[in-house]
C-alpha cells in the first residue's frame, strides 16, 4: 500500500487529540457535499428547461430548414435547391415565404411574422396538434385566404378563435419610394379570413408575432413572385437526421445554410447555454468558498501532528513524503464530499422527476408544466466531479506545502 496514502486514511477516520479538529473535517466534508449537491440539481434544472423548450419547437418547426446565406429570398427554381428536393430521404418538402408586416383588426394593430406555406405544411409539422377551437387548419378555399393566428396575437388583436371582419395585412412595397403626401400608395394590402382555429406554441416568438397563410397570399404581399425565404423538410422515417443534413449542405455549399430545430432557434438556445454557464460559475466559486474549510483542517492537523511527523522521520519518512500525508488528506476530504454531494443531488433530482417536489410557485398552473423541469445529463456529471476534485486539490496545495515546510524545518 502507498505509504502516505495509509497514513492519510489513518489520520481522516481516526479520533484526533482536539475534538474541533473532527468537527472541522466533518463540516469540510458537509461543505464540500452542499457545494456540489447545488451544481448537481442546478444545471439538471437547466438541463430540464432546456429539453423542455426543445419539445416546444417540434409542434411547428421543421426537420431541417435551407435559408440563403445572403439576402432574405431565393428564387424557387435554384438548381441547388432542385437537387436539394430530390434526395431519397426527403419525405414532405414546403416552400415558404416569410416576411414582417402590419396587420389591423378594427381600432387594434400589431407588428407581425407573416409565414406563407403551401398546402402539405400540416403534413410537414405537428401544427394540427396546437390548435385550439372549433374550426380546422385550412389555407384557403376558392378565392379565400385564411389566417391561422397565434393565441398571443388573436389576444392582442381582440379576437379569439373566429374573428368576424376580415383581417387586414400591410407591407411596404419593394419598388419606388415612400410618397409621405399619400403614404398608402406605398403600402401593399391583403386580407385573411378566419378558419376558426388559432395556434399555441406556448412560446412568445411564435404566439404574439406569426400569421401561417397560404404562401401565394404572402408572395403577393410582400411582392415575392417565384422566390422562397426557405425550404422546410420532413424525413421519411429512420432517415439518419445528420447524415442528411451534412448531405445537404455539401450540396447547398456556401449559397445556402441548412439548419436542423436546434440551429433555427440558435438564439434562444444560445441564452440557456450562457445562463447555465454562470451558475456553473457562481456555484464554482461558492465551491472554492467551501474549499477554506479543509484549509482550516488541516491546518490544525498539521499542528496536532506534530509529534507524529517527527517519529514518521525518524522511521525514515522523506519531507516529500510526510508533504504528501496531508495533501492527500485534504484531497480526500474533497473526493469524499463530491461523491456525497453528486448521490444527494441525483436523489434529489430524482424526486423532483418523480414527485415535482418544487414547484413554480404562483405561476403553477399558468404554464405548461406545474413543477421544476429536471434532466441529469452524464457529461453535467462528469463535469462537476472534475471540477469539485481539481478546485479541491488545487486550494490545499500551497497552503499544505507551506505549513508542513514551516513544521519541517
Amino acid at each position: 500500500m502507498n505509504f502516505p496514502f495509509y497514513i492519510a486514511r489513518r489520520y481522516l477516520f481516526s479520533k484526533k487529540s482536539t475534538n474541533a479538529i473532527n468537527v472541522i473535517s466533518a463540516i469540510s466534508v458537509v461543505g464540500v457535499a452542499v457545494a456540489t449537491m447545488a451544481l448537481v440539481v442546478t444545471l439538471s434544472v437547466f438541463n430540464g428547461f432546456h429539453d423542455l423548450v426543445a419539445t416546444f419547437f417540434t409542434a411547428f418547426d421543421p426537420q431541417l430548414k435551407v435559408v440563403p446565406v445572403k439576402g432574405k429570398s431565393s428564387a424557387t427554381d435554384d438548381p441547388i435547391l432542385t437537387q436539394i428536393r430530390k434526395l431519397p430521404q426527403v419525405d414532405v418538402v414546403t416552400e415558404c415565404v416569410e416576411d414582417n408586416a402590419l396587420a389591423i383588426y378594427g381600432e387594434k394593430q400589431a407588428m407581425v411574422t407573416i409565414k406563407g406555406v403551401e398546402d402539405n405544411f400540416a403534413e410537414l409539422t405537428h401544427i394540427t396538434d396546437i390548435l385550439y377551437g372549433d374550426g380546422e387548419f385550412e389555407l384557403e378555399a376558392a378565392n379565400l385566404q385564411y389566417g391561422t393566428v397565434g393565441i398571443r396575437l388573436a389576444s392582442a388583436l381582440g379576437f379569439g378563435a373566429h374573428w368576424k371582419d376580415y383581417l387586414k395585412i400591410y407591407a411596404p412595397k419593394r419598388e419606388g419610394q415612400l410618397d409621405m403626401t399619400n403614404p398608402q400608395d406605398s403600402f401593399e394590402e391583403d386580407s385573411l379570413l378566419s378558419p376558426g382555429v388559432v395556434f399555441s406554441v406556448r412560446q412568445g416568438k411564435y404566439d404574439s408575432n406569426y400569421i401561417i397563410t397560404p404562401i401565394s397570399f404572402a408572395r403577393n404581399l410582400f411582392g415575392q413572385q417565384g422566390m422562397v425565404s426557405s425550404l422546410e423538410f420532413r424525413l421519411k422515417p429512420g432517415s439518419n437526421l445528420n447524415k442528411v443534413k451534412k448531405e445537404m449542405q455539401q450540396i447547398a455549399g456556401t449559397k445556402f445554410q441548412v439548419l436542423d430545430r436546434y440551429e433555427q432557434q440558435a438564439d434562444t438556445f444560445r441564452i440557456m447555454k450562457i445562463e447555465k454557464f454562470i451558475a456553473y460559475i457562481f456555484l464554482t466559486f461558492i465551491l472554492m468558498v467551501a474549499c477554506f474549510n479543509i484549509i482550516g483542517s488541516l491546518s490544525m492537523l498539521i499542528i496536532d501532528k506534530k509529534e507524529d511527523v517527527v517519529t514518521l522521520r525518524n522511521l525514515g519518512a522523506s519531507n516529500k513524503q510526510i508533504v504528501q500525508v496531508f495533501l492527500l488528506e485534504g484531497r480526500m476530504i474533497s473526493a469524499i464530499g463530491a461523491v456525497i454531494g453528486i448521490l444527494v443531488g441525483l436523489l434529489l433530482c430524482w424526486l423532483q422527476q418523480m414527485f415535482g417536489i418544487v414547484s413554480l410557485g404562483q405561476s403553477s398552473g399558468n404554464f405548461v408544466i406545474d413543477a421544476y423541469p429536471v434532466s441529469v445529463h452524464p457529461w453535467d456529471i462528469l463535469l462537476i466531479l472534475i471540477t469539485v476534485l481539481a478546485v479541491g486539490f488545487i486550494s490545499v496545495w500551497y497552503p499544505v506545502r507551506y505549513l508542513a515546510k514551516r513544521l519541517l524545518e
